[in-house]
């Protein structure tokens, strides 16, 4: 362990170096603010990152707010420039999951785990606006909204609260120019060209996936699906069966012979023995599924949410009104159970392997995912590979095992096999050999461990410090000022092998800097940082 004298002498060399940063930085032409993905997120792309909620009941809004604001405002941070974020001018599109539906919609208890919470979107939200994102450029699209359902009328509220944009949207055929963004399709399946919900897809636009922990004829249907309703009517309908045209859907916009080209993959895969694809039923089997699965992998590929998110601080047992009842029969109510996890992350396959995982699933028994990782919008099938890191709402993360986050048996009509009933777990054992894709490593992991420098930096008043450590073993992080003197402990406890970080929020703390000590194992690193209020 460093001494006194030591530990003065490294910082005030390394703090000369970040006022020379400190200077460049501030010498940059200032009036344009920035907004992004906090860095520790940005930087590992492929990770799916879980937060732990402990909300007590799902009417508590209060509660439900507050989480989506919290973790908005760890996620969603200011940036130096364009290169590293959006200018806060840009149009954001929040897509969560408003479901449609006619069926009897009371009491309101049994209905709402269909959509994403609303309390939870507003919350994020608000997190935007305190990065002084404007709600006039603020939008939520989903192509199934009607102002005159109740689902519908609990996002017009939060628009209202809010003052963002939300509106119900006509078939494409009469919308007007401005309202549609058409988008090309290379190597689609099915789509040649898809019109999306302006602004969705338009250049600079920053598209926020917000998905609903729920099950669905397609498994769960979780963030990958979730962006079907950003295409408008009736390209929406990625559900119509093989052999049967979306009607209303131009011809010239699907790809010659889809229908053919579909069958022949569909073949393949079975002959792949992807598990129960060779399920029969032209609207409820295999080929129904990979029907589906082309267009949604279609639509996947030309959208590059900046975050995708599974909202399940309660989770749906049943994708409507319906849902299973004590037999696993059709016959019951959905059922909405307190699961308390939010999962993100930048790919959103990726998220959703987790979070058919966490749902009680075994996710190589879903074709989705295989038909993902053959197309390169995956990396992963296997959900113990996937890098996975607990999130904390103080901007915190550390690695983690899937394995680690309580399993919540969540019940799907997903292919039935004969003798299940209508809802069932799709959980038996899955060989995984050989089913990752090869990825391209950016760089060496390193074999010691090493602590990289703050960001942002300089910063006011929160900023984070990544780190990583070789192997697992108690872990020591301090922050100093000038003196010397410890002004802060951000961890000091035992932690398993692979990438942390830590948020230090230095509202109490004036102006200056200060300095930051790794100790792990006997070592220590020390950098430094700049607070300017």
């Amino acid at each position: 362990m460093y001494s006194r004298r030591e530990f003065l002498r490294t910082a005030s060399l390394a703090g000369s170096a970040v006022v020379l940063n400190f200077r460049e930085l501030v010498s940059k032409p200032r009036g344009a603010t920035f907004f992004g993905l906090h860095e520790f997120v940005e930087s590992h792309p492929d990770a799916v990152f879980v937060l732990r909620t402990g909300v007590d009941s799902k009417t508590n809004t209060s509660a439900l707010k507050d989480v989506g604001h919290q973790l908005g405002r760890t996620l969603f941070v200011a940036k130096l420039d364009s290169v590293a974020g959006f200018p806060v001018s840009a149009n954001v599109v929040l897509k969560p999951n408003i479901t449609s539906w006619y069926w009897d919609k009371t009491p309101i208890e049994q209905t709402m785990g269909i959509q994403t919470d609303p309390y939870f979107v507003e919350g994020v939200v608000n997190s935007l606006f305190d990065l002084t994102i404007l709600a006039q450029n603020t939008y939520i699209r989903e192509a199934n909204y009607s102002p005159n359902q109740i689902d519908g009328t609990w996002y017009s509220d939060l628009a209202k609260r809010t003052g963002l944009n939300l509106k119900d949207f006509p078939q494409v055929a009469q919308m007007a120019s401005q309202d549609v963004q058409w988008t090309d399709v290379p190597n689609g399946v099915w789509f040649s060209k898809i019109p999306h919900l302006w602004p969705v897809n338009s250049p600079g636009s920053c598209l926020i996936n917000i998905a609903k922990f729920k099950s669905h004829s397609m498994g769960m249907t979780l963030c990958s699906k979730n962006l079907q309703g950003t295409n408008a009517i009736p390209y929406v309908s990625h559900c119509t069966a093989w052999g049967t045209a979306m009607s209303g859907v131009d011809t010239k916009h699907v790809v010659s012979n889809a229908f053919a080209n579909i069958k022949t993959n569909y073949d393949r895969h079975t002959a792949a023995n992807i598990p129960r694809w060779d399920l029969p039923g032209s609207g409820s089997g295999g080929l129904w599924m990979e029907t589906h699965a082309s267009r949604c992998l279609d639509n996947n590929s030309v959208l590059h949410p900046v975050l995708n998110i599974i909202e399940g601080v309660y989770g749906r047992e049943g994708p409507f009104v319906s849902g299973p009842d004590a037999n696993g029969g059709a016959t019951g109510y959905g059922r909405d159970i307190m699961t308390n996890v939010v999962i993100f992350g930048k790919n959103s396959f990726h998220v959703d392997i987790i979070g058919a995982y966490l749902a009680g699933h075994e996710p190589g028994n879903f074709g989705l995912f295989h038909l993902a990782l053959e197309r390169g919008l995956s990396k992963y099938l296997n959900p113990h590979e996937i890098p996975l890191f607990e999130w904390k709402l103080d901007g915190s993360a550390s690695s983690s095992r899937v394995e680690n986050f309580p399993q919540t048996p969540i019940r799907t009509l997903y292919l039935r096999k004969a003798g299940e009933p209508a809802y069932h777990m799709v959980n038996e054992p899955y060989n995984y050999g050989g089913t990752t894709a090869v990825v391209e490593q950016k760089h060496q992991v390193p074999d010691v461990f090493a602590i990289q420098q703050n960001f942002p930096n300089p910063f006011n008043p929160s900023t984070s410090i990544q780190y990583y450590i070789p192997e697992a073993g108690d872990v020591r992080l301090e922050v100093f000022d000038i003196r010397g003197q410890v002004v802060d402990v951000l961890i000091d406890s035992w932690l398993p092998a692979g990438d942390h970080v830590r948020m230090w929020n230095s509202e109490r703390r004036p102006s200056g800097t200060y300095f930051y000590r790794l100790l792990y194992k006997g070592s220590a690193q020390t950098k430094s940082m700049i607070l300017l209020k």
